[in-house]
């Protein structure tokens, strides 16, 4: 989910269009969260860890 936040956010900026600017950047917050409930050990979706 963060790589491809950060691929949306790529080609969001290169093109121009904000939509995929946006929408990747709710991709990155929302992977870097899961990412650190998953590493201090909080369950995420039924899981121990998140990867």
């Amino acid at each position: 989910m963060i790589v491809l936040g950060i691929i949306l956010l790529v080609v969001g900026f290169l093109t121009s269009l904000n939509f995929l600017w946006t929408i990747g950047i709710i991709l990155l917050v929302i992977g870097l969260i899961l990412w650190i409930l998953g590493a201090v050990g909080h369950a995420v979706g039924g899981r121990r860890h998140y990867w």
